[in-house]
């Protein structure tokens, strides 16, 4: 049985070569608030689909459970910090794909990123690698693009053993909980592939709630002549506060990019102290209103409660 999580560990300390990581504990965020309080990213929307940045606190309402909520906390986050991991499938299906992933993933970090982000590139297929840990620097993350190739399977698994394909769902599970959760303020993991996956130890429920348990907005980018990988994509995508999107002849990558990096910059960030005060780790549906007609909001399906541990 592999150790997924081990390997994201191991791996990381070879990414880290080519760029300086920054600490979780090290890095600095805008919103110093009690423990209690749950933050919600979102984006709003008018009826053309357009992007809304000009709101204020008294346009937004929130509800838990259907309870609606005192708001603590409120601000547009264009300019907190941002923390971003990408995961690109290097498994032989999207091989023809590669050079153009990398070419626009280049430009997407080095338009998005400032001083005060960072970012890490993951490529998964039958393994995971880890081509460059966290850091702020571009040019690192532009030589780890570089290096990065595909990796198809080769072998035979032992007897009884699943024959390993794309680890999709374990890359994210394990990038959310070993990179993402102790990394505080906005985080955003966009994974690039064709959608399925095969011989992964968790499950897509798992790999949603994984990022749903880290705050962490997922986006999909699927490489797909059919629909059912993209498919998987937007199941694990839009719970998370996300989308998927298709790479097709009028929707290029380099367009679909630009529409990932307008939204990161144009969130709110919405604090609240939950009335229901039990830290029971259950699951809490979250809802967000805006008070204008035809405006509309996006975010996570809801979060999961803080859980007090008896030793």
């Amino acid at each position: 049985m592999r150790a997924l999580l081990t390997l994201i560990l191991v791996l990381a300390t070879r990414g880290q070569t080519h760029g300086q990581a920054v600490p979780a504990e090290e890095r600095t965020s805008a919103i110093k608030v009690d423990v209690d309080l749950v933050n919600v990213l979102c984006n709003v929307y008018d009826r053309r689909g357009a992007l809304v940045n000009d709101l204020n606190r008294e346009d937004f309402e929130i509800r838990e459970d259907g309870k609606q909520q005192q708001l603590r906390y409120f601000t547009r986050e264009t300019n907190l910090p941002l923390t971003v991991a990408l995961l690109l499938d290097v498994s032989g299906s999207v091989r023809r794909f590669l050079e153009a992933e990398k070419e626009a993933a280049g430009r997407f970090l080095k338009d998005v990123l400032r001083p005060d982000d960072q970012a890490l590139l993951m490529g998964f297929s039958s393994t995971m690698i880890l081509w460059q840990d966290f850091t702020s620097s571009v040019p690192a993350l532009e030589v780890a693009l570089a290096r990065m190739h595909a990796i198809p399977f080769h072998g035979l698994p032992p007897q009884g053993q699943p024959m390993p394909g794309t680890l999709l769902y374990d890359a994210i599970y394990g990038t959310a909980h070993q990179k993402l959760k102790a990394v505080p303020g906005r985080k955003v993991l966009v994974v690039i592939s064709d959608g399925l996956d095969n011989g992964s130890q968790k499950k897509l429920e798992e790999a949603v709630a994984a990022a749903e348990t880290t705050n962490t907005i997922v986006y999909g980018i699927c490489y797909q002549a059919g629909f059912s990988g993209c498919s998987f994509l937007s199941n694990m995508a839009e719970p998370a506060g996300g989308r998927a999107f298709k790479v097709d002849a009028k929707t290029p990558l380099s367009k679909i990019f630009q529409t990932i990096e307008a939204e990161m910059r144009s969130q709110y960030a919405l604090g609240y102290v939950p009335t229901n005060r039990a830290r029971d780790g259950r699951f809490r549906k979250l809802q967000v209103r805006v008070h204008r007609p035809g405006f509309r909001a996006r975010t996570r399906r809801g979060y999961f409660a803080r859980e007090d541990r008896q030793e």
